[in-house]
């Protein structure tokens, strides 16, 4: 009997013993670290949950270390915000008692992750009426505010707890009497690329081409001889170095993108599209994605190429058929129909001015004004993300470069017009500058 005892203890030791490896080879080598996870991540996070150690670098780490990780992918784009709730608020002394109820200093403080039944809109799980918490007088500070619920603070394109820059009263009063359309409607430039991201070369042609011959097939050498590339003296021997041990690299790694198009890059890897990357994951798929995609590129590994092709680099099929290529929910598959896709095919066949056009990329990769080589240029910011939480961000950057402050603001707060990609008029106004001109008044 008691051998048998000792047996089982052995084989329950062993079996512990193994599961014990298994489970830490798992965790530190694995990609699939599903079993570890306590609960289902944000919309934001979800595509690198796996990463563990992006933001748990290290085992034991509270707050501070949690923090430190938030900051290591937010910091520039926090650092950008004319944030109305700065750090330095909440270390003031004088705001001692307000910490002690919302310490603010922390992100983890309103953005939890693993926590799905209590994760509102933007990833925030306290309760809607958290603003309650420091603005309980305000209805008695500003009357129009009197009657407002105190889980209304963000909605209806009100409040923004980072950056309010879209709806600063004076802003609001500067703007309140333009039109729907503000003409003229043009959204900036890009500048030409081989200026942006390398120095100047001459261009290249057929017979410059240095590629075994197999890797010279007609379609992709005539696509390349009349691409950015080669105009900027990008040849094959460019892109496909080959690595040790290889005479030719057929297919080259999305970061060879990065020699010459760090800007872009760097923005795309803070994006959806390719944040899995920046983690040293596996490339995204539309199969993962949360969002509906379509069935046929569900097996795609997201890179550069996806949207540009490697040999084409055609910057107009990136703009809109790179995006539907795979998206497939209402305001995507509404695209064509709508006025924007109008404004688009005028432009392109020259029935009407240069960027004057509205593509998927003009509103979800806005330009921005940047500098290289000691000249500042305007490039796509290809983070897809940058200019939707919340989308009233897209006013200042996008929407304002053709539509008046007031109709933009109602337009983007009607879930329904954006449904339909913006086809029809808002259905709701919005209150904000009818609250800013009387405060003027009073």
């Amino acid at each position: 009997m008691r051998q048998r005892a000792a047996a089982l203890w052995i084989v329950w030791l062993l079996f512990t013993a193994v599961t014990g490896v298994a489970l830490a080879l798992q965790l530190t080598q694995g990609e699939n670290r599903s079993l570890f996870l306590i609960g289902e991540t944000t919309s934001g996070h979800y595509q690198i949950e796996m990463a563990c150690e992006a933001c748990h670098s290290e085992p034991f780490g509270g707050r501070e270390v949690l923090q430190e990780a938030c900051r290591n992918c937010h910091a520039e784009e926090l650092d950008l915000a004319d944030d109305s709730h700065p750090k330095s608020k909440f270390t003031d002394p004088r705001n001692a008692d307000r910490v002690a109820i919302l310490d603010a200093r922390y992100c983890v403080t309103c953005h939890r992750e693993h926590r799905p039944k209590l994760t509102e809109a933007m990833g925030v799980t306290l309760p809607e009426d958290y603003c309650f918490y420091c603005h309980r007088d305000i209805g008695e500070e500003r009357p129009s505010h009197a009657d407002l619920g105190f889980d209304t603070c963000a909605s209806a394109g009100c409040h923004n707890f980072h950056d309010n820059r879209a709806l600063y009263e004076d802003f609001l009063i500067s703007h309140a009497h333009q039109a729907a359309l503000v003409a003229p409607s043009k959204v900036p430039a890009l500048s030409g690329y081989a200026m942006i991201d390398r120095a100047e070369a001459d261009p290249l042609s057929a017979a410059d081409i240095q590629a075994p011959e197999e890797a010279r097939p007609s379609d992709v050498v005539m696509a390349w001889e009349h691409s950015a590339h080669a105009r900027a003296g990008v040849g094959c021997q460019d892109c496909h170095q080959p690595r040790p041990g290889q005479d030719w690299d057929a297919q080259p790694e999305t970061t060879v993108c990065a020699d010459c198009h760090q800007p872009q890059f760097e923005t795309w890897q803070s994006g959806k599209h390719g944040m899995r990357t920046a983690q040293d994951l596996t490339p995204m798929r539309p199969a993962w994605a949360r969002l509906p995609m379509r069935p046929e590129a569900f097996d795609q590994d997201l890179s550069c190429a996806s949207c540009h092709g490697p040999h084409a680099v055609d910057t107009r099929r990136a703009a809109i058929e790179g995006c539907l290529n795979c998206h497939a929910d209402d305001h995507s598959l509404a695209f064509e129909d709508s006025p924007h896709f109008r404004l688009w095919q005028l432009e392109t066949e020259g029935s009407a001015d240069p960027r004057t056009g509205v593509s998927c990329a003009t509103c979800h990769l806005p330009r921005e004004q940047s500098a290289s080589h000691g000249h500042a240029v305007v490039i796509a910011n290809h983070n897809q993300n940058a200019n939707l939480r919340p989308n009233e961000k897209m006013l200042r950057s996008v929407c304002m470069s053709c539509h008046g402050l007031g109709f933009a603001m109602d337009a983007l707060a009607d879930e329904e017009l954006i449904r339909r990609n913006f086809k029809g008029q808002p259905t709701k106004q919005l209150t904000s500058i009818e609250m800013a001109l009387q405060r003027q008044s009073d």
